[in-house]
């Protein structure tokens, strides 16, 4: 595509942005239906693949910028899509309306700990960004990226056994959590597709994943030409356009849980894709035949640390509970949007 012209280049980008947009409902809807009919969730290995079903995106554009040489648009995407990403939650509780702001309705501590989850593998990643590309194993994978995967296995494991039996009792006056896991049936409406057989779902599931890859690569090949033409540094671009496109899919599902009532699950679930999105770090190494972290440098330190910092603020509301809204959202949203744009504003600032 490097022969094309920029505004036919522009033009494929915004497509391949409706095509995740849409292929990112019917996704979700997807494995909603199938996790509630096959009890994917109830095992680490459905775990796994519901987690994997949920980035494709990222999955795509990193195993396409890992196997270009791209490290820097692989790393910037995986790490800076966290910080976006963790903005939607902004729209989601400007959706939520004026009554009460998102996080006072939550009424669960379990997207907490999926909260805390997500801090301790973004730390993996800025210890493993500090070393040597000689301490990879094999000389292909870091440490750290195997690390990650672990940390991310565990915590998941730890966070389902809480789930199952919690060892607290927690009272929240006032709030609505909806349902706490798909699997949970709806009891004003039915499951997605519900009228359909399990093979077509099946069936409707492997197409939306075959037009997420396809659209994932056409965003990265047509991004990467344009960031290099208008002379835009890939971590730059990759957490902050890129990061956006490939958030589309977070944006429909996080709005449509919460006009459902499962404002539980509407944060939950922008916590946990993040903590499973830095894991495709061990993807990048093996198509990369070397270390993507230790190219990390500056930039992605800075946005690891910003995607943390919008992280707490939400777990914090979560447990804090405000419960007044201005302009619509809740403080902890507000507070998100300054800490963003001093964020983006300090990254300029630090590539100099």
């Amino acid at each position: 595509m490097t022969g094309l012209s920029s505004p036919l280049l522009i033009l494929i980008f915004i497509a391949a942005s409706g095509a995740t947009w849409f292929a990112g409902v019917f996704l979700s809807k997807t494995t909603d239906s199938l996790d509630f009919r096959l009890g994917l969730g109830a095992e680490l290995g459905g775990i796994i693949l519901l987690a994997i079903a949920g980035s494709l995106p990222e999955v795509a554009i990193t195993v396409s910028a890992a196997a270009s040489g791209n490290l820097q648009l692989a790393a910037g995407n995986l790490i800076g899509g966290i910080a976006v990403q963790t903005m939607v939650l902004v729209l989601c509780d400007f959706v939520t309306g004026q009554e009460r702001p998102l996080t006072f309705l939550v009424g669960a501590l379990t997207p907490v700990l999926e909260g805390l989850l997500v801090v301790l593998v973004v730390s993996g990643v800025l210890m493993g960004a500090l070393l040597p590309p000689t301490t990879a194993i094999g000389g292909v994978v870091s440490s750290a990226s195997l690390a990650i995967v672990v940390l991310w296995t565990v915590g998941i494991y730890v966070i389902n056994r809480v789930r199952k039996d919690p060892r607290w009792s927690v009272s929240m006056p006032g709030s609505r959590p909806g349902r706490l896991h798909h699997r949970e049936a709806r009891p004003e409406q039915p499951h997605p597709f519900a009228a359909h057989s399990t093979a077509v779902v099946a069936g409707i599931f492997a197409a939306a994943c075959a037009v997420t890859l396809i659209a994932g690569v056409g965003l990265e090949v047509t991004g990467s030409t344009l960031a290099d033409r208008a002379g835009i540094n890939g971590v730059i671009f990759g957490a902050t356009i890129l990061a956006t496109a490939t958030a589309l899919p977070e944006i429909s599902s996080g709005i449509a849980a919460v006009r459902l009532g499962d404002h539980a699950l509407a944060v939950g679930d922008i916590f946990g894709g993040n903590a499973f999105q830095v894991c495709l770090f061990l993807v990048a190494d093996l198509i990369a035949g070397a270390p993507v972290l230790p190219s990390a440098g500056r930039l992605n330190s800075w946005l690891a640390s910003l995607g943390v910092g919008l992280t707490a603020i939400y777990a914090m509301g979560v447990i804090a509970r405000p419960m007044r809204c201005r302009f619509r959202l809740g403080p902890d949203s507000l507070l998100a949007i300054v800490v963003f744009g001093l964020g983006i504003t300090g990254l300029v600032v630090v590539h100099g």
